[in-house]
């Protein structure tokens, strides 16, 4: 890495952070930004935020404390503009706002980037026991690349991959965190906050337990990626790439975009030549199927 920083070269972390995998979230309604109305409410919310904003300063702090140069925090939760900046440790950047052009990984492109850490991730859509299991909205099934079914962990990763980044450790439920382990491998460190016990239910640690953990588990992978750096998360590509949906209507509107094919009711398809495409062509799908279904 040649890229300098603060006269020492650079040895940057970012930190991709949601909100579903925190410690103490269970309901859909302490995860919703209360501007939106609907099923809100704005005592939760503040405090899933904060928890939020504890655990990835929990990370910043491990990684910088393992020998981290800089770290920047990227806000990936609904808005992406949910963190407490008061609470990230002095020094650490910060990125909010949901129109950024990598989305939930913004920043992996920048020169000097060891790796990057997940916080408060959880399940890919339709894992059984996983708290707020969901895949990028509430109308995705099912994501597969070469077959294999994944979360946005797995899509995420594979953009950073595309940049030379690879995963270093991740927090969130039981079950992300063995859908994790089983995609990315086993040199990811992982640190469950929390046990899943049905898609709105879980068990979790005390919030200053769930610190603790954190910040010595990104110490772990931050200390362990500075001696030996992990390989990237990669796939085969061309990679055949299919998406499928809660209704036919969704697939419908997707089926109109040139270059995708409809493999059945609810499932589109496409192959991709390179992980950035694959990831922009999800994100552009999955804004078009948005449509009514009452219409």
């Amino acid at each position: 890495m040649s890229d300098q920083h603060g006269g020492q070269e650079a040895r940057r972390i970012v930190i991709s952070v949601d909100m579903e995998g925190v410690t103490g979230v269970s309901s859909w309604v302490q995860v919703s930004p209360p501007e939106f109305g609907g099923l809100v409410n704005g005592t939760e919310y503040e405090r899933a935020r904060e928890r939020m904003t504890l655990e990835a300063a929990a990370a910043a702090q491990g990684a910088l404390d393992a020998g981290a140069t800089d770290v920047l925090v990227n806000d990936s939760h609904d808005t992406m503009r949910n963190l407490i900046p008061e609470l990230l440790p002095d020094g650490v950047r910060f990125t909010s706002g949901n129109d950024k052009p990598l989305s939930m990984v913004q920043g992996v492109q920048e020169a000097g980037v060891l790796g990057l850490l997940f916080v408060g991730y959880h399940a890919r859509a339709g894992s059984v026991r996983g708290p707020l299991a969901h895949t990028w909205n509430g109308f995705i099934r099912d994501v597969r690349v070469n077959g294999v079914s994944t979360g946005e962990y797995g899509l995420n990763a594979l953009l950073a991959g595309h940049y030379g980044v690879p995963v270093l450790f991740a927090c969130g439920d039981d079950v992300a965190m063995t859908e994790i382990t089983s995609e990315l491998g086993g040199d990811v460190v992982t640190v469950p906050v929390k046990e899943g016990l049905s898609s709105f239910a879980a068990t979790h640690l005390h919030p200053r337990e769930a610190q603790r953990r954190i910040r010595d588990g990104a110490f772990r992978a931050v200390g362990q990626a500075l001696q030996l750096p992990p390989q990237p998360y990669g796939t085969r590509f061309p990679a055949a790439a299919q998406l499928s949906f809660d209704h036919q209507a969704r697939a419908d509107a997707c089926e109109r975009v040139p270059g995708i094919t409809r493999i059945d009711a609810v499932t589109v398809g496409w192959e991709s030549d390179n992980a950035f495409h694959l990831f922009q062509t999800f994100r552009m799908l999955a804004s078009v199927a948005a449509v009514r279904l009452n219409a």
